[in-house]
């Protein structure tokens, strides 16, 4: 359970990607509502990948069992009557399902089906998301 305060009619969301702060598409999570929280960092179980393909190019987040590290993430509170639309938008092999954060807490967030990992770059060691692509 997170600590973080919020509505009762609001949904935490992790985000680590493109609906990041000021990122392109920050503004599927804005435009239905939802309100920055606070940055901070999965717990370090994950793995972070570019994905194959795009544009447009997306981030994967995958826990693993061993050699994982913390990526940079945000904590957004979304509408509950929004979360539908929202996670209806996700394209695969994105979905949301639980990240454990590093304070302890699980909260609703991106994750990544395994199967996309094929042809997908490892980025798990340049900062997160907002460096890899400063970098490109």
């Amino acid at each position: 359970m997170s600590d973080l305060h919020q509505p009762s009619d609001h949904i935490q969301i992790v985000v680590c990607g493109a609906h990041l702060s000021g990122m392109a598409l920050n503004p599927q999570l804005t435009d239905r509502g939802g309100v920055f929280i606070k940055a901070t960092e999965s717990a370090s179980e994950y793995r972070f990948y570019a994905l194959a393909g795009g544009p447009p190019f997306r981030p994967g987040m995958v826990r693993v069992a061993s050699d994982g590290v913390a990526i940079p993430v945000e904590v957004w509170s979304l509408p509950a009557a929004s979360f539908g639309d929202f996670v209806n938008q996700i394209p695969s092999p994105l979905g949301i399902g639980k990240v454990l954060l590093a304070d302890g807490s699980l909260v609703s967030g991106f994750v990544c089906e395994p199967f996309a990992l094929d042809g997908a770059k490892d980025i798990s060691d340049v900062g997160g998301w907002r460096n890899y692509v400063a970098a490109l």
